[in-house]
């Protein structure tokens, strides 16, 4: 019994035994799997902190680059200022001379049902000062514009003293303007940009009828003009006279660059361009010298129009084209030709210059009102393959770019498009260089394109480019020929009146053979006594301001020399092609048989030797005798 007992009793421990075993094994291996979840677990959680801060910061650099994208495709901010003004709009009860009826607006004072509080604002908007100099250019240029919109009804203003007093007041008042403006202006789209003009009031009145036609002040956008308004047409002082009166009343929307037809070597050359020239006009219209003073007074103000202008820091606008570059010295604030045209003096004679013109800086001018693209010709055989540039074929020390001077030009100053002038183009814009280079030309006439030539300007629409064009099919509304229809129930008196400011041209001769018509170019030998220049000045004078300043013109070489250039490249489209176009109404102009003789006496004697410059505000303004010009 107690056998069994014992026996029992060391199954039952080894039972017990075997189970404690069993239960601490299964405990191991639990705390074992625990202590594998516990690893995972903190892996898995150091795993989702990194993963979180991971996320954080790619959320942050994507927030910042949307940011950063937002703010280089937003518009600037801009402060719009408030007027006390507004205009009223009415269609005039008299029609033009043309048979158009006008579009008239006039200022209008704001807020007479306004509120106390808010007529209070608006008054203090402006001073009684600022009202009364505005009233005072308005009066001014309100009588360029109504001449404007009809010169035919007003040739006896053209004819007078009275538009000779305008004219002179307008000078003064825009040189002032001009000359705080910088060499290079920067503006934003939407701008209308508009090439050569020359004298040609019919081309620049379709312009204004069909794009402006409410008047720039009430047209968006800006309107920039790439220079040359005189010379070769009829009409130069009724262009200019216009141009300024936009530029008295907008500046802020108005810019006018200077063209090579802006210097006194060229538009003061009657020799060459006769009736057409600028200074024949001045002298034609009003005598010799109150004529002299006119012309003297615009180009005072010539002097000191921009070279250039950008775009939406993407297009660059000039009249010629790219300058080259000035060799620089280490000072590092000389990085590009932007910054060497801004220091351009802000009175540039260029052609020719005034002492004060230091040599590479002139280069520079001359550069951006002479220079042309390089044919492809000019590309394999004279353009500079290390630099783009050659010489251009216009002669005279003019210059030519290639496509790698404008593929320079635009990776240095990550421009897309450059726009000029200077060259005839009976398409009215070409272009050329793979695209980047634009020729604008804004006149049909006076440049033998034929008589299917068009006038033509691009606007730039934000990201959009748009070329308006001038159809040949429409109708002259302002400038007649002799032989018109329009002129048939007009007296003999009144023709000669219109013939006398341009508003008629003669009928153009035909010739059989190219030596006759060098007699419309090249015989204007009538000199006028060159002592009627020196003494155009007596007690009947217009006197433009009494507290005046002298500059005198340099003896030395201008960069380019007119006299030996040609209006054109050879092989232009200032000599279109026979076969092509129209060649009845005119034939290809020949310089080289130009008698040059003379202007260069006229150089000798100093017939420019002195230009009287009125004091035009703060001399510490002007960069005539800047010290940083060693740059």
């Amino acid at each position: 019994m107690s056998s069994k007992t014992s026996s029992s009793r060391t199954e039952a421990d080894k039972r017990r035994l075997l189970s404690e075993s069993s239960t601490r094994s299964l405990l191991r291996e639990r705390d074992a799997q625990i202590t594998a979840l516990q690893n995972e677990v903190a892996l898995l959680t150091n795993r989702l902190a990194t993963l979180n801060r991971e996320y954080t910061v790619a959320r942050n650099v994507k927030t910042n680059n949307l940011m950063n994208n937002s703010e280089a495709h937003s518009t600037p901010k801009r402060k719009h200022k408030l007027t006390p003004y507004g205009n009223l709009v009415r269609e005039s009860l008299s029609k033009t001379s043309s048979g158009r009826a006008n579009l008239t607006h006039e200022r209008a004072k704001m807020g007479r049902n306004a509120s106390i509080s808010t007529a209070r604002e608006l008054s203090a908007l402006s001073t009684e000062h600022e009202d009364a100099a505005q009233a005072s250019n308005q009066r001014l240029a309100n009588r360029i514009l109504e001449m404007f919109k009809d010169p035919a009804s007003h040739v006896g203003y053209l004819k007078s003293k009275d538009f000779a007093t305008d004219i002179l007041k307008l000078n003064n008042k825009v040189r002032q303007i001009f000359e705080v403006e910088p060499r290079v202006c920067f503006l934003q789209s939407p701008a209308y940009v508009f090439g050569d003009i020359h004298g040609n009031l019919e081309d620049l009145h379709f312009f204004s009828d069909n794009i402006w036609r409410l008047g720039m002040q009430l047209t968006a956008g800006n309107f920039v003009f790439l220079g040359d308004y005189v010379d070769r047409g009829m009409n130069c002082l009724e262009v200019v006279a216009y141009l300024f009166a936009m530029k008295l009343l907008i500046p802020e929307k108005v810019f006018l660059l200077r063209g090579n037809h802006e210097t006194r070597d060229v538009n003061g050359w009657e020799e060459h361009y006769g009736e057409r020239s600028f200074i024949y006009q001045c002298r034609h219209r009003f005598g010799d010298d109150l004529g002299f003073q006119i012309w003297e007074s615009t180009n005072q103000v010539f002097d000191r129009l921009p070279l250039a202008a950008v775009i939406d820091q993407d297009i660059f606008c000039v009249h010629g084209g790219i300058p080259r570059s000035i060799k620089k010295s280490n000072n590092a604030n000389c990085v590009n030709r932007i910054q060497d045209i801004l220091k351009v003096p802000k009175i540039a004679g260029i052609n020719p210059p005034y002492e004060h013109e230091y040599d590479k800086y002139q280069q520079v001018a001359s550069d951006c009102i002479w220079s042309d693209p390089a044919s492809e010709l000019q590309e394999q055989t004279t353009v500079n393959p290390n630099n783009g540039f050659g010489e251009s074929l216009r002669g005279g020390g003019a210059i030519c770019f290639g496509q790698k001077a404008v593929q320079d030009f635009l990776a240095e100053h990550n421009f897309s498009y450059i726009m000029r002038a200077h060259e005839a183009h009976a398409d009215g814009v070409a272009v050329s260089k793979g695209g980047k280079v634009f020729t604008i030309f804004s006149t049909s006439k006076d440049h033998n394109q034929g008589n299917e030539a068009m006038a033509g300007c691009i606007l730039v629409d934000f990201e959009k480019m748009q070329v308006i064009n001038r159809s040949p099919a429409y109708k002259n509304q302002y400038i007649h020929r002799r032989d018109s229809t329009s002129l048939n129930k007009l007296s003999e008196s009144e023709i000669q009146q219109r013939l006398h400011v341009g508003l008629v041209t003669e009928c153009p001769p035909t010739y059989d053979d190219h030596d006759a018509e060098e007699e419309i170019w090249g015989d204007y030998d009538d000199e006028v006594d060159e002592q009627d220049f020196h003494d155009a000045r007596d007690d009947n004078m217009i006197q433009i301001d009494s507290d005046s300043k002298d500059f005198s013109l340099s003896d030395r070489k201008s960069s380019v020399d007119p006299i030996q250039t040609m209006a054109s490249p050879p092989g232009s489209e200032h000599g279109h092609d026979e076969t092509s176009r129209d060649t009845s109404a005119s034939q290809l102009i020949d310089f080289s048989n130009v008698e040059t003789g003379n202007r260069k006496m006229k150089r000798e004697i100093k017939r420019f030797s002195i230009i009287t410059e009125e004091s035009g505000g703060d001399d510490d303004d002007s960069t005539i005798n800047d010290e940083d010009m060693d740059c």
